[in-house]
């Protein structure tokens, strides 16, 4: 996902109760498929260990983010279908919050409803307004496979749920209406064509 709204002082608070005690190893950025590749629609597998493997795809994930630069990350979109996110809401002057949500699961929802604009590193250069529930409640594993629950709003529910959608095959444009969701792959796939020539 990429960067739309910095978080509140609030919301980095919440940030601290799933954040990774160490950063990642530099790793090597991967490379971030993009719309139409059908891989973005498979339903992603949980992850039953974390072991030297996931760490390692994890600590390319977090290169790949930020590289892009993004602030979300989900698996799938390096072509890895495990449940795996990497996140980081931080400012650009501001240290890094590097988070990794292994096996998210959204508990709870919100009958409130907010509009974010959001964008995605498997659509480039598309933003649009989407409308989610204010707050959720997440359950997921950390890296050193401890189970936490984050009461979640403003940006970071809104990123939550957006990288979530990607290990269900869901893509953000999903929540637009049919027409403007249709013109969008329509104009993706005529790109992808050419690029292939």
């Amino acid at each position: 996902m990429h960067k739309v709204e910095a978080p509140t002082a609030a919301l980095r608070v919440a940030l601290t109760v799933f954040r990774l005690a160490l950063t990642p190893p530099r790793m090597a950025p991967r490379e971030i498929i993009k719309l139409p590749d059908p891989r973005l629609r498979l339903v992603s597998q949980p992850v039953s260990e974390v072991d030297e493997g996931i760490r390692s795809l994890v600590a390319d994930m977090f290169e790949t983010m930020y590289a892009a630069p993004g602030i979300g990350l989900a698996a799938i979109q390096v072509g890895v279908p495990r449940r795996i996110v990497t996140l980081d809401l931080a400012k650009k002057d501001e240290p890094k919050t590097p988070q990794v949500v292994i096996n998210p699961e959204i508990l709870w929802s919100s009958e409130e409803r907010g509009i974010y604009e959001e964008g995605c590193l498997s659509i480039p250069e598309l933003y649009e307004e989407v409308e989610r529930p204010a707050q959720v409640k997440v359950r997921f594993t950390d890296l050193n496979g401890t189970i936490h629950e984050v009461d979640a709003n403003g940006l970071l529910a809104t990123c939550l749920q957006h990288e979530i959608d990607h290990l269900n095959g869901v893509l953000f444009i999903d929540h637009l209406s049919k027409l403007k969701r249709d013109r969008i792959i329509k104009k993706f796939t005529k790109a992808a064509k050419r690029a292939e020539v």
